[in-house]
């Protein structure tokens, strides 16, 4: 039901050269008659120009902004401005100089819209719908009929979880090994810096929203001792309901795992000294600060909504991720091209993980932390991304597009046997497969864990075959008497023995 359509408060009628101030739900005050409204609002950068609206009259133009007034009073900043923009492209579309919003004019835009635009009528219509209610001229009779008559189409959801969309779709357990692989060895490298590794966790591990992690505060990150003494590790994440004037008027506590736990501890006790000269409370900064607050302390001045002092925007916080994640220029095996990252498809990648895992509905609803369960019900009927079976051919067909092998081909001609892996399940002769470039006690299980580690250094002539042949029985043998998933859990490290196997045949033929 829309709450807007039943409610009785009317905006009263002022002069155009009047300012009128408006509040928004977070305590924002802003100039209404103004051509541009631009402010910050807790989360969210709002900026609209009434001015690019070029081809409407200016009775029109003021009743618009009257409607998009109630709209700031009572609705979040982030609705009001998609409302702007479906508006904007109704005028855009229209291309003649309106007075009036006409029956006539919204068929006109009706048929304009194709499959992937239909929803934006429905939108409008809301806006107009709440225009009507409000009294304000600029629509015609004729209009509120319509609406009534029209079957409005509303946004497609779900498409790209139900068809595992390349694009926009979740990413498979392949591409997702492929992303934390990558960024794991950015961070050790240094290409990566702490901020921007936890960033990338939280948004992996737990799926949210981009405007709940830019309210995300250096308090929200917990730490305790349980009954057998050992620390657990947790982060409060705000739920940022639209309906609340605080985005951080509820808090959900998140377990996270112990060996991220002690990184983000860490981190979040960096943070807390940066601004401790400059904060009274210091647990009070935020998580992640915008980029500009090193400058901005140093001159001692601030920035942002009280209570969201140098706190990012949920817009720059989400463009940060993919900027981060895409720096790391890994591959999709599906499209052979750099993966798309968005923080949506790592939201949409956790949703199908948990109803593969076999969650309900409600708990998938929680854990995305949806109001209910009308939006989760796309995950629970997607079927798992999994190759059914795969054999040599296909794994050295993708071998060069998943990019797993991570390690060096090397001729094998070390003195050092210490570092030597060899398994005799591959090879009863002992012959190794290569060098641990570690140097160390690893505790991984070798030599399935050898071929996507940085540290391994594979020899040219070593028993790959057999180590390929070794996966591919395995795999086939879990097909019949476990999941998919389960038997799955290797693939990662098959096309990476692939890629060793090829990169092999390349050296030895270079060798005639």
């Amino acid at each position: 039901m829309n709450k807007d359509l039943f409610t009785t408060e009317h905006l009263p009628a002022r002069p155009l050269s009047t300012p009128r101030l408006v509040r928004t739900k977070s305590g924002i005050e802003f100039d209404a008659s103004a051509d541009i409204w631009a402010f910050r609002d807790d989360m969210a950068d709002v900026s609209l120009n009434f001015r690019q609206l070029t081809n409407i009259s200016d009775e029109l133009r003021e009743s618009a902004k009257s409607v998009l007034s109630w709209y700031a009073e009572n609705r979040s900043s982030s609705h009001m401005m998609n409302l702007f923009q479906r508006f904007q492209h109704f005028i855009r579309v229209t291309q003649s100089q309106l007075s009036s919003i006409s029956d006539v004019s919204l068929l006109n835009y009706r048929a304009g819209l194709d499959e992937s635009t239909g929803w934006y009528l429905g939108t409008l219509a809301g806006f107009l719908r709440k225009w009507i209610q409000l009294g304000y001229p600029g629509v015609d009779e004729g209009v509120d009929l319509l609406l009534k008559q029209l079957r409005l189409k509303g946004n497609r959801k779900g498409m790209a979880v139900l068809t595992w969309d390349p694009i926009d779709g979740p990413f498979t357990t392949n591409e997702m090994e492929a992303l934390h692989a990558a960024l794991n060895q950015a961070y050790a490298c240094g290409s990566v810096s702490e901020e921007e590794y936890v960033l990338a966790w939280l948004y992996i591990l737990l799926g949210q929203r981009n405007q709940q992690f830019a309210a995300l505060k250096v308090c929200d990150v917990r730490v305790k001792r349980n009954a057998e003494g050992a620390l657990t590790y947790s982060i409060l994440m705000p739920r940022a309901k639209q309906r609340t004037k605080n985005p951080r008027a509820e808090l959900k506590e998140r377990s996270l795992l112990e060996q991220f736990g002690e990184i983000l501890v860490a981190y979040a006790e960096g943070v807390c000294k940066q601004f401790e000269s400059y904060l009274v409370d210091p647990m009070q900064a935020p998580l992640f600060p915008e980029r500009r607050a090193p400058l901005l302390l140093s001159m001692r001045l601030t920035c942002g909504t009280e209570g969201f002092e140098f706190h990012q925007t949920a817009k720059s916080i989400g463009a940060t991720l993919t900027e981060i994640l895409e720096s790391l220029s890994v591959v999709s095996e599906r499209t052979g091209s750099l993966m798309n990252i968005t923080p949506t498809r790592l939201r949409r990648t956790t949703g199908t993980r948990a109803a593969e895992e076999g969650y309900s509905e409600l708990e998938i609803a929680a854990l995305l932390d949806h109001s209910d369960t009308q939006n989760v019900q796309v995950y629970t009927a997607s079927s798992p991304a999994i190759i059914d079976r795969i054999d040599r051919v296909i794994a050295m067909g993708i071998a060069p597009l998943a990019q797993a092998f991570a390690g060096k081909l090397v001729d094998g001609l070390s003195v050092d046997t210490s570092n030597r892996i060899i398994d005799l399940r591959v090879d009863r002769g002992g012959a190794p497969m290569g060098d641990c470039g570690k140097h160390g006690f690893c505790g991984f299980n070798a030599p399935i864990a050898c071929y996507t580690c940085s540290s391994f250094e594979a020899w040219v002539d070593g028993p790959h075959e057999g180590v390929l042949a070794h996966l591919l029985e395995n795999r086939d043998r879990q097909l019949q008497t476990t999941d998919k998933r389960i038997a799955s859990i290797n693939d990662r490290t098959i096309f990476a023995v692939a890629a060793v196997i090829r990169l092999c045949e390349e050296k030895k033929k270079s060798r005639c």
